[in-house]
């Protein structure tokens, strides 16, 4: 076991990149099976996340191979296509290699997949959605067992715009003969990503970013070379960091567009904000100031993974700030944490009522899900004295090695064992 142990109050400044987005690579590596060849991918960081991805890929048969920030995976030898419940259980977006398994052999047999507690994440979208497309799916005892003769692409309409819904949608019509039409698809940038590596593999999808995706599928795939683009909600953890303790930094290599709802929220809280082609710096000289209510939403919407830092940020300050929470039921088991390093904060439901006080405090307190735990790590930048924070298990699934990445700003952060 390891925690974090962060001396607060110091201010940070430089640059800092954002590593590869762990909500694009998870889909792509899932992808990277159906061209039956070579995917080359750069910058996949080693989250724990993605190493139970890899395990994954692994167990179906899969040769993987690391080098740095790059993963060569080479799908020729897939020769499985079940996933055991215990790999299952390890990530929520595990779910994406139904799509792809069906996509490259016609049949899968998976469970309900794991992940972080944060409320009903059914997947039966995801079920609908393929089962339209000619998939034939029985749930039985937790498990998922599909196969699939001959699918033809159709029109789809997904009541929510569900980016996992989306994904896999997308991955099985690239196996699908005709032309598949996705409407209400979710909008994020991670969807852009997963298209233009589909595109790289020979498929012929457009559309993505927009609310209709469409695939033409049937078309035979090859082997590709592909580079992740870099994670938003890391450049937004930064960039709370910065707000929170004070300071001066650059965050690099991220599309400032993506970021727009929230460096709009740095900007009102009395954060400078400059944003170039490929990077944001942000400058924050005096405490942060409550803010027109933050509504989560789909993008491009406020992104709920946005939501647990921002607060955090907020919480030390001045005025009062309301968050609602449109996406998840449970968004808010950081909470309670925060409250033990002084936050003033109320919830009832799907609202946060946080009222800024003037200084928070060091405290033990402890990470329940990954962006609460990201949530914590800046209210301590913040803090006065000593914190220690456990449950990195949580935060491992989408940072990597974020206490080195603070330290280089400034922060007093390092991680030890506890055991």
């Amino acid at each position: 076991m390891s925690e974090y142990l962060v001396n607060g109050g110091r201010r940070l400044s430089g640059s800092i990149v954002a590593h590869g987005s762990k909500n694009s690579v998870l889909p792509i590596l899932a992808a990277s099976i159906m061209s039956g060849g070579v995917s080359t991918i750069h910058n996949c960081p080693e989250l724990s996340d993605v190493v139970a991805s890899v395990k994954i890929l692994e167990h179906l048969g899969c040769k993987v191979s690391r080098d740095g920030e790059t993963l060569t995976v080479d799908s020729g030898s897939l020769y499985r296509h079940d996933v055991p419940d215990q790999l299952m259980r390890e990530m929520r977006s595990s779910v994406i290699f139904l799509g792809a398994i069906l996509a490259r052999v016609g049949q899968a047999d998976l469970s309900m997949p794991g992940g972080c507690e944060l409320g009903p994440r059914p997947i039966d979208l995801h079920l609908s959605a393929l089962r339209a497309l000619g998939a034939n799916i029985s749930e039985r005892g937790g498990r998922l067992n599909c196969f699939a003769d001959a699918m033809r692409g159709c029109e789809l309409n997904l009541s929510i715009p569900s980016v996992g819904a989306t994904e896999n949608s997308m991955l099985v019509a690239c196996s699908c003969q005709g032309t598949t039409v996705i409407n209400n698809a979710a909008r994020e940038p991670e969807i852009v990503d997963l298209q233009n590596f589909l595109r790289a593999m020979g498929a012929k999808v457009r559309g993505a970013g927009s609310s209709t995706v469409t695939v033409e599928g049937g078309y035979p795939l090859h082997s590709c070379e592909y580079t992740v683009m870099p994670d938003r909600i890391v450049a937004a953890t930064y960039l709370a960091a910065a707000a929170a303790a004070g300071g001066d930094v650059d965050v690099r290599g991220v599309d400032y567009r993506q970021l727009s709802t929230v460096t709009a929220i740095l900007s009102e809280a009395g954060c400078t904000v400059r944003s170039g082609k490929r990077n944001i710096r942000i400058i924050s000289d005096r405490p942060l100031c409550g803010v027109r209510p933050v509504r989560t939403a789909p993008y491009p919407g406020f992104p709920t993974d946005a939501q647990a830092p921002l607060m955090a940020a907020l919480a030390c300050g001045t005025g009062t700030t309301v968050f609602v929470e449109n996406i998840f039921e449970n968004r808010y088991r950081h909470v309670g944490e925060l409250l033990r390093m002084g936050a003033d904060i109320r919830v009832e439901g799907r609202v946060a009522v946080v009222c800024g006080v003037r200084e928070l405090h060091g405290a033990p307190v402890k990470a329940t899900d990954l962006r609460g735990g990201a949530a914590l790590v800046v209210a301590a930048l913040a803090a006065e004295g000593e914190s220690r924070i456990s449950g990195l298990g949580h935060i491992d699934r989408g940072y990597y090695c974020l206490d080195k990445a603070l330290a280089s700003l400034g922060a007093n952060m390092i991680r030890i064992d506890t055991e």
